[in-house]
């Protein structure tokens, strides 16, 4: 069982990107002596001056990454980082590298010190957890002795009519199947938890990869169906290649039956709440009695993301050779534990969902990657330490005042519109004050004493891992909703919004440089972690989180004016981000990015706002020529600094809801005060005529 996807995140999560190996690169220091360009303090803490000096530059901006003699008018990301982007090589162990990428080095580098100093320890779960995935040389000596018997299970399988339970195993395992399946909050009924279905089934990360004629994508179909017959061939399977051909075969009729990714992030179209016997009727061809039985849910009904999907696949399997669907749980297995199997498995895996996918060219190397393990099969036991270390009381003070700061300005732009009715304005007002602000970490933590952690046994550590986390999952069912419980670690270099709960969540690691330095000038705190805040706030009115009201339900509050007038806007938005071509023949596509674009803009403008405010009605200082308008809106920029593999830019724009960092900066080109800061000239490349600047929030 997958976890309840976030509402949404600010950055895309790597668990998203089906697939994807997140990348590691060496620590800060290392970092720093690649990137000539980057002052120390941009990769890391140093030591305090005598007077508190920002961790970056001389204001909390690295100006040696500009590249003034590109017009802010033409490319304001080239502007503010094209030195930086021209001189900073992608380490080899990266799909892309930016300012989101130093600071997860750095949690890393931190939790890594953590997991040595527990590793001595035979009582500490975290540590045996550590020390047990790093042994690579014990992994490989059992060879693949510790997966056979699920292995043979698979095999064994005689008839469709054990496939659920079948399924079902392999779901608690943590083996993704053909239908994804989570517990989360009813959005109609957010009191209570449902058990939600959705569209599965893929190996590679979209239905594009299967459908789509494009010749690098046509590419990547062949490789795939080569790595597939490795693997088989790995496992001692004969006839592999044929056996491949087939499973991309049965894949591909299964992507045939997915929603567009577009489609699937609508709420009110993914809400389908249907009993058990509806299901049934709906999907024949597979038991889902019999699924859900073995997945432990006993409910009276279930949320069904993707209906016309869920049947189609369901067909599907109904008239699919056994050994097909056999074949495919078998190589899902093995690349879903490939990195706690013999480095025949690992190599091959990374071979394609790191290299040919996302076009990184290394392995990160393996503490890394146990850092990872650990992290997420014993998240809390790891966070209660880090927290205590690493974020102090202070930072929380100084990033609670400045949310609070950023709330009463929506409060305030709410007043403000032009488009939305009395009454409305009233309801939304209500919504804001229902917000849960949740910064740094969790106020309570889980209980691990279910969970059996074994020395030197990796492959059965990860799989009694992925075993408690469904049934923690499962147990939500029929139980109080947990407020106090996160969907990010404090080590994320993240934030999100959640609909359901009507919060938004900022881990401790995104509350550094250069997103948030508390000796930093109060504009580039405004244009970093301002800007995130203002965005994960206006999440919960975007294009889907503002079908949630108050108490995170979904229902239709708006009044059919002001829906109108809102899509004419976030519709000219769409079109604005439409028009941006980051690889030839391959654009932003508007419609999927529009819940993030819509929260790039209205954040900004908000924390504009918040900074003004701030400032109490006194000018803001000119520190090395710049102005504090101009300061807000390189901060802003400053946090996009990213360089991409082109094969890791692909998968972006065909999957993630966010668009490429060069056009999140590109954003400013809607907001009249950034004319003001940097007198763009008509026939600029960015330059919107006042008519032309989308205007929402």
């Amino acid at each position: 069982m997958r976890l309840p996807l976030l509402a949404t995140t600010f950055l895309a999560a790597p668990a998203l990107l089906a697939g994807c190996t997140r990348g590691e690169t060496p620590p800060p220091e290392a970092v720093a002596a690649q990137t000539a360009t980057v002052s120390q303090a941009a990769v890391g803490p140093v030591a305090p001056a005598t007077a508190p000096r920002p961790q970056i530059g001389n204001y909390g901006f690295d100006e040696a990454g500009m590249d003034k003699s590109i017009a802010p008018g033409d490319d304001f990301y080239g502007f503010a980082n094209g030195s930086w982007a021209r001189s900073t090589p992608i380490p080899a162990d990266k799909s892309n590298f930016g300012m989101f990428s130093v600071l997860d080095d750095l949690s890393k580098q931190r939790t890594q010190e953590i997991l040595e100093a527990a590793k001595t320890d035979p009582n500490s779960k975290i540590g045996t957890a550590y020390a047990t995935y790093l042994d690579q040389a014990g992994i490989d000596a059992k060879g693949i002795a510790p997966i056979r018997p699920w292995l043979d299970q698979i095999k064994g399988l005689k008839s469709k009519a054990a496939l659920p339970a079948l399924y079902a195993r392999a779901d608690r395992n943590g083996v993704p199947v053909p239908f994804g399946s989570y517990v989360n909050q009813d959005d109609k009924n957010p009191d209570v938890y449902a058990f939600n279905i959705v569209q599965a089934g893929l190996g590679m990360p979209d239905r594009d990869y299967y459908l789509s004629k494009d010749a690098e994508l046509a590419k990547t179909r062949a490789a795939y169906e080569g790595h597939l017959a490795r693997v088989l061939t790995l496992a001692g399977e004969p006839n592999a290649a044929a056996r491949a051909k087939a499973i991309l075969a049965f894949e591909t009729k299964v992507a045939q039956a997915h929603w567009t990714r577009v489609d699937s992030r609508d709420a009110n179209k993914t809400y389908n709440k249907l009993t058990v016997a509806e299901l049934a009727k709906k999907a024949p061809g597979f038991d889902f009695r019999g699924y859900l039985a073995g997945v432990g849910a006993n409910v009276d009904y279930v949320i069904v993301a993707q209906p016309s999907a869920v049947s189609g696949i369901a067909r599907l399997i109904n008239t699919t050779p056994v050994g097909v669907l056999k074949d495919q749980l078998m190589v899902r297995s093995l690349d879903n534990f490939a990195d706690v199997l013999p480095s025949s498995f690992d190599k091959e895996q990374f071979a394609f969902y790191g290299t040919t996918l996302s076009g990184t060219p290394e392995q990160q190397v393996r503490w890394k990657r146990a850092v990872e393990f650990t992290t997420g099969a014993v998240s809390d036991e790891v966070s209660k330490v880090y927290v205590a270390k690493y974020f102090p009381p202070a930072t929380k003070a100084a990033a609670d005042a400045l949310v609070k700061n950023v709330i009463a300005a929506m409060d305030r732009r709410i007043d403000q519109l032009d488009w939305m009715a009395a009454d409305t304005k009233v309801k939304a007002h209500a919504k804001l004050a229902a917000f849960t602000p949740k910064i740094g970490y969790p106020d309570q933590w889980h209980d691990y004493s279910n969970l059996q952690i074994v020395a030197g046994d990796a492959y059965g550590n990860n799989v009694r891992a992925n075993n408690w986390a469904h049934e923690d999952q499962i147990s939500k069912l029929g139980s109080p909703i947990r407020r106090w419980e996160w969907g990010m670690t404090p080590m994320e270099i993240n934030a999100y919004a959640n609909f359901g709960m009507v919060e938004i969540v900022f881990p401790a690691a995104i509350l550094q440089p250069p997103f948030f330095d508390p000796n930093a000038d109060p504009a580039i705190n405004y244009g970093g972690i301002g800007a995130v805040i203002g965005h994960e706030l206006s999440h919960h009115f975007d294009d889907q989180g503002a079908k949630y009201n108050a108490e995170g339900r979904l229902t239709d509050w708006w009044t059919p004016a002001d829906v109108t007038a809102f899509k004419a806007r976030t519709d000219a938005l769409s079109a604005q981000y439409d028009q941006y071509e980051p690889l030839p023949g391959m654009h932003v596509k508007g419609a999927l990015t529009l819940g993030e674009n819509v929260a790039d803009l209205a954040g900004l403008t908000v924390a504009y706002d918040a900074y003004k405010h701030a400032l109490g009605g006194e000018g803001a200082p000119v520190l090395d020529g710049t102005s504090g308008d101009q300061r807000f809106y390189l901060g802003w920029a400053q946090v996009w600094r990213r360089n991409y593999r082109e094969a890791n830019l692909r998968q972006r724009l065909l999957t993630d809801p966010h668009s490429p960092s060069e056009q999140r900066a590109w954003v400013v080109r809607n907001l009249d005060p950034w004319y003001s800061a940097f007198a763009p000239a008509q026939g600029n490349k960015l330059f919107l005529t006042p008519e032309q600047r989308v205007r929402i929030w």
